[in-house]
């Protein structure tokens, strides 16, 4: 069956922009230096030209109708979103976007806790104790899959030029954490999650010819997530070949990637001496340190989408910082190590690094270019060595800022990572 887009419109007035062509064509910025952001203003100081932004969709729905909250009409259904936090995103987001940077919506589930909304919003096979982060999306009532695509185009459609990046629930292989639609086969999975991608593609390209939508995996590559079963977790490599062969029989479409490469050890940030990867296509993980077998495996025939591989962005990975006297230097050197292994890979669009400020509910992980404040969940309190060596990424700079690094990492020289 091939899904086809149904018309929607607004009876609220979208921000105030620019005058955009729906055919513009997907933004080419400098190089790939991107932040989940927290502090605008903090990141344009780094010269970032991409940011993801967190959007829970389950924030933006109203369905008591609120009177003075925003109205979307959707397969002749009169839908309404809350205003204040749609302001708020916009406060987010389009100073970035007005500064040339290239804006990811990461869209998101997370359960409400209200019945009827989640309803609406939850997977309808999600566990029924609510003990997950994130849930898959509900396309699989017609009021959810209503729901759903109005949300998607009242979004597309105020950011108009503003979002270009549309990146689809997250690290959905892993689903029993982040993608959560109870105990599920990968095969039952993955054809939930084509449906969602394919409704926010045609959302989104509606509003953007050349927007781009991308599937979201963790670093799991042909081993799946350790300690839980395989309707819990599944291969990453196994869960794309799924989702592409479900995809193109359903008629295929032009989705991409978002690939979170963390070390092996994510409490390890010595990404070059991860032990348990391969170079070869049976890896267990896909990390900085083995990224090319993502590259090639998109190259292969049953993946191309007209004869070109799909593109990739690393959207969420950052490096532990250990309470060691070394600590912030090796994770400023497994910054400058990533970056390299980047930039030796052309189909790697963006790095967008998470995150901004530490987190204190981040399992004692601590990967921001910034030390949260004593006592507080991510108030920014001082900046780490990392800071200073990412606001060179990208410049004249970045190599006398960069070469410290090489000894920490075992290297002779850039060169040895790749041509």
């Amino acid at each position: 069956m091939i899904f086809r887009p149904l018309l929607c419109f607004a009876i609220f007035p979208c921000l105030l922009l620019p005058a955009q062509s729906v055919d513009q064509l997907f933004p080419t910025p400098p190089n790939i230096k991107g932040l989940q952001v927290q502090m605008n203003d903090d990141a344009l100081k780094l010269g970032i030209h991409h940011a993801g932004i967190n959007v829970s969709l389950g924030a933006l729905m109203d369905l008591e109708m609120k009177p003075g909250n925003l109205r979307w009409t959707c397969e002749g259904q009169e839908f309404s979103f809350n205003a204040n936090y749609a302001a708020a995103l916009d406060k987010q987001i389009k100073p970035l976007a007005d500064a040339g940077i290239v804006v990811y919506a990461i869209l998101l589930a997370y359960p409400s806790k209200q019945p009827a909304k989640d309803k609406v919003l939850v997977h309808p096979n999600a566990r029924a104790d609510g003990k997950y982060n994130i849930a898959a999306f509900n396309t699989v009532t017609p009021e959810g899959t209503r729901w759903y695509r109005a949300v998607t185009e009242f979004l597309a459609h105020r950011w108009q030029g503003k979002v270009w990046g549309w990146i689809v629930g997250n690290e959905v292989n892993s689903h029993w954490l982040w993608y959560n639609m109870g105990l599920a086969s990968m095969e039952q999975v993955a054809s939930e999650h084509e449906k969602a991608v394919r409704i926010a593609h045609e959302s989104v390209t509606k509003a953007m010819k050349n927007a781009r939508v991308y599937v979201s995996f963790d670093h799991h590559w042909r081993a799946s997530m350790g300690g839980i079963s395989p309707q819990e977790a599944t291969p990453g490599r196994d869960f794309l070949d799924a989702f592409a062969r479900i995809a193109k029989e359903r008629g295929n479409f032009p989705w991409n990637v978002a690939h979170h490469p963390y070390p092996e050890d994510l409490g390890n940030p010595r990404v070059w001496a991860d032990k348990t990867v391969t170079f070869d296509d049976n890896t267990n993980k896909v990390t900085f340190k083995n990224l090319e077998v993502l590259c090639q495996h998109l190259e292969k025939p049953d993946l191309l989408y007209q004869d070109k591989p799909r593109r990739i962005i690393l959207s969420e990975q950052g490096f532990h910082t250990l309470l060691t006297p070394e600590g912030e230097k090796l994770q400023a050197a497994a910054y400058a190590y990533a970056w390299e292994k980047c930039l030796r890979l052309p189909l790697i669009d963006a790095f967008i690094y998470h995150r901004h400020v530490d987190h204190a509910h981040e399992g004692g992980l601590r990967l921001g270019l910034w030390r949260n404040a004593p006592n507080s969940v991510a108030d920014p309190h001082s900046t780490k060595m990392i800071y200073d060596l990412f606001i060179k990424a990208g410049t004249p700079a970045w190599e006398e800022a960069a070469k410290f690094a090489l000894p920490v990492a075992g290297l002779k020289s850039w060169a040895e990572l790749g041509d």
